[in-house]
């Protein structure tokens, strides 16, 4: 059976009824949160864009396409870190949290792409 639905949402918004397996794709904890009311599996930092590249990138919509280009490097070069997210996808469905406020422009919409990507090709 083939699942792979990964949906993306905030941190801050309530659970919906069938997020499936829930993971934290941020480097840093939102602010505010308590990890009881976030009812994930496991917070992934190293899925989420390196500080270096989240510092430039700054959440600026001009910045986008070439974040998009740097943080894909980074996903390649770094397997592991997005692993336990395919696996939990073949077997239901995935949400993946960020805590930015900007819904368009985060780290969560360019991973969920990405792993699409990777799910369609196997």
């Amino acid at each position: 059976m083939k699942h792979n639905r990964i949906d993306i949402a905030r941190a801050y918004d309530p659970p919906g009824a069938d997020g499936g397996t829930r993971f934290l794709v941020d480097r840093m904890w939102p602010r505010g949160v308590s990890k009881a009311s976030l009812g994930i599996e496991a917070w992934l930092r190293d899925v989420a864009p390196s500080t270096e590249l989240r510092r430039w990138f700054g959440h600026e919509p001009t910045r986008w396409q070439e974040f998009q280009r740097r943080y894909h490097a980074e996903l390649d070069a770094n397997p592991a870190s997005w692993q336990p997210i395919i696996e939990a996808a073949k077997q239901g469905p995935v949400t993946l949290l960020f805590g930015a406020r900007d819904r368009e422009h985060n780290q969560a919409v360019v991973l969920r792409e990405y792993l699409a990507r990777k799910l369609a090709h196997h």
